[in-house]
């Protein structure tokens, strides 16, 4: 090979392929060095890889993984625009960029500040969450256009900003949509995360980016919420309040014959401590217990009209007749002073 021939060979590219030594790196422009490309040069584009061509600013041919070469068959779009005859053989001039179709994992997001939620039970609480998700690149010339641009090189911080924005921003509405009482939220954290990423998903297609999966590992709820939340739990464990209360007071009693201030401060501890128990369960022993139904008053029938009336009164209050001669055992008829028997009905008195 002449001189000249090996100065015009190390002006062309005849292999044109990108490993990717990073983790994050998104969009790699190939770098000709001022180079032009030769025709039938070999393409290789990798798995998790998609190679696309680009010609004055316009996108052309896109190439998935495999290994080409390069010719007007396999390149209709370039041929097109470059207006090249069938079977062109000579060196062109194009950018080549790789896009990384893997997925990202193991990305972070969280709410800087608290966002609102109106709930049924406590109203308008606020509210802080963080979790993780991934995505991938699925529609590469979508992402070209909409996203990347022309720089040589992106990485998946120049996206994750936008999405975890778009996220916090979203949450909100995610939490309300989902129905999901803040006292459920703990325990639903799969179904709210399953949920989020239907709704959040569309909102990346037009980037041409897709959210494989997105996970919610915690909500907290303000002080105050979580204060009437434990609250409501110890209510439920209290059951029987009334038992919870008797054991309060013994509980008392216990701390006052404890009491550390001498035996005068014993004494006073335990005294109160007693004190205390008793109306406790007097207050108790009332509320439960029913009240005695009053005694009835005694009666005997009057001796002449037969009318109920106190037991030991001198007159009846209905005939008047005096209460002071005896009545038959029977029929009640007045009887004469020391009868033995009952003129009326002859019983024995």
């Amino acid at each position: 090979m002449s001189f000249f021939k090996k100065m015009i060979s190390s002006q062309l590219i005849d292999v044109i392929e990108w490993t990717d030594s990073s983790a994050n790196t998104m969009v790699y422009r190939y770098d000709r060095n001022g180079k032009e490309i030769m025709m039938g040069a070999q393409l290789t584009v990798r798995e998790s890889q998609v190679a696309v061509f680009v010609n004055e600013g316009k996108i052309a041919d896109v190439f998935q993984p495999g290994r080409y070469e390069l010719s007007t068959q396999n390149m209709p779009i370039m041929t097109a625009l470059k207006s090249w005859k069938y079977g062109f053989k000579s060196p062109f001039q194009a950018e080549v960029y790789f896009v990384n179709t893997k997925q990202f994992l193991d990305l972070k997001w969280g709410t800087s500040n608290p966002v609102m939620m109106r709930d049924t039970e406590f109203g308008m609480v606020r509210l802080r969450a963080f979790g993780i998700y991934s995505f991938r690149v699925v529609d590469p010339v979508a992402f070209l256009k909409e996203v990347f641009g022309t720089t040589e090189l992106m990485t998946v911080e120049g996206v994750e900003g936008q999405i975890k924005r778009t996220v916090v921003s979203a949450l909100s509405d995610i939490i309300a949509q989902s129905k999901i009482p803040a006292l459920d939220l703990a325990a639903n954290y799969d179904e709210l995360s399953q949920f989020a990423l239907n709704s959040l998903s569309p909102r990346f297609a037009g980037l041409g980016l897709k959210l494989e999966s997105f996970v919610v590992e915690n909500i907290s709820l303000p002080q105050e919420v979580e204060a009437a939340m434990d609250r409501r739990t110890s209510m439920g464990v209290v059951g029987d309040l009334g038992r919870y209360t008797q054991f309060q007071a013994a509980e008392a009693l216990r701390d006052a014959a404890q009491n550390e201030g001498g035996s005068a401060g014993m004494g006073a501890g335990l005294g109160a401590g007693m004190a205390m128990g008793q109306m406790m369960q007097g207050a108790l022993a009332g509320s439960q217990q029913p009240s005695a139904p009053a005694a009835q008053e005694a009666t005997a029938p009057c001796v002449s009209c037969g009318a109920a009336i106190r037991q030991g009164s001198k007159f009846c209050p209905e005939c008047g007749a005096s209460q002071s001669a005896g009545a038959c055992r029977d029929c009640g008829k007045p009887l004469a002073e020391g009868a033995k028997f009952c003129p009326e009905c002859g019983a024995r008195q």
